[in-house]
């Protein structure tokens, strides 16, 4: 990723080192990381920056994410966190746990208009700044509106209870001996990417040749379109069944008498830290990026930190 001819730039790694920073210290955004990295010694000696030596501009990380976009740096820099785990400590090849979680996008319901509309037919705003919009009485769906800010972002809720917003889909695999993230995605919320994107990151181990004997989740993934693939597969799903009875559930009894299913729903709260870690403390709660690939690489960035504090408190690579 070094530039072959021109004037000396930035070091890419110092960057990336920089983006590990935001996320670890919860580093509001880049513009206010870099005010901090004039006065903060510690973030000067991490990316071995002098004293008396000049800082970069908030605008060079927007100019490097697209060569880290065009590397999958992100995605090469995750793997190689785990394989380092992987090759100091033993990780659990057999046994993992699976989760999603929504990312709020940066993009307001304000910005919600029909897809059929052209800008020409919009009415000038009242106020430039903060127009004033009224969606009263309009039914908005993902099929008819879409955003002007973040076209990629869909329209999704966690609960019944809980209003729509535009979000992403992130989801976690994560192995249940130390507790670590070993795969990861983000996806289009479409409402079925909790169950594709699942399927897909429990295949990726099976391919590399690893035995996946037991998934455990909670009770979102059992449904059919699910549980049918993972039987055929050979995997046990520890699913929490659903217990309304409107809704049947596909965990066989049988399933649920086996002492390991029981030690696979203890261990699953784990995932639910990652997901928390990463929403809180690395800033995931709502994306300052648009656009998936950008919200993909803030995702990756952000596990990746998560991964490196894990595997420091649990001692597994030698200082």
């Amino acid at each position: 990723m070094y530039a072959e001819r021109g004037r000396p730039s930035i070091p890419p790694e110092a960057l990336r080192k920089a983006q590990l920073l935001i996320a670890l210290y919860s580093v509001r955004s880049e513009r206010q990381f870099c005010e901090q990295l004039r006065y903060t010694l510690l973030f000067r000696y991490f990316l071995d920056l002098g004293l008396d030596e000049g800082t970069f501009d908030a605008s060079s990380f927007a100019q490097h994410k697209a060569r880290l976009l065009a590397a999958d740096v992100a995605r090469h820099c995750f793997e190689g966190v785990v394989a380092q785990a992987r090759a100091a400590q033993p990780l659990s090849a057999e046994h993992f746990t699976l989760d999603g979680t929504l990312i709020e996008a940066w993009a307001a319901l304000k910005s919600l208009r029909p897809k059929a509309e052209r800008p020409a037919d919009r009415p000038p705003p009242d106020d430039p700044g903060n127009p004033t919009v009224s969606l009263r009485g309009e039914r908005r769906r993902n099929a008819t509106h879409a955003s002007t800010t973040d076209p990629e972002a869909r329209l999704a809720k966690k609960g019944h209870t809980m209003p729509a917003q535009r979000c992403y889909a992130a989801h976690v695999l994560m192995e249940n001996r130390h507790g670590l993230c070993v795969d990861g995605s983000l996806a289009a919320a479409t409402g079925e990417a909790e169950w594709e994107e699942g399927l897909r990151l429990v295949a990726r181990p099976r391919a590399a040749g690893q035995r996946v004997r037991t998934l455990g989740a909670d009770r979102g993934y059992d449904v059919r379109r699910c549980m049918a693939p993972l039987r055929a597969a050979g995997i046990t799903p520890h699913v929490a069944p659903y217990g309304d009875s409107r809704r049947r559930s596909w965990i066989d009894g049988r399933t649920l008498r086996h002492p390991g299913y029981a030690r696979s729903q203890r261990v699953r709260k784990r995932v639910e830290e990652i997901c928390g870690w990463m929403k809180t403390v690395g800033g995931l709660r709502k994306t300052r990026y648009r656009g998936q690939a950008r919200v993909a690489l803030h995702t990756y960035l952000v596990a990746t930190a998560y991964n490196l504090l894990r595997i420091a408190k649990l001692g597994a690579v030698p200082a």
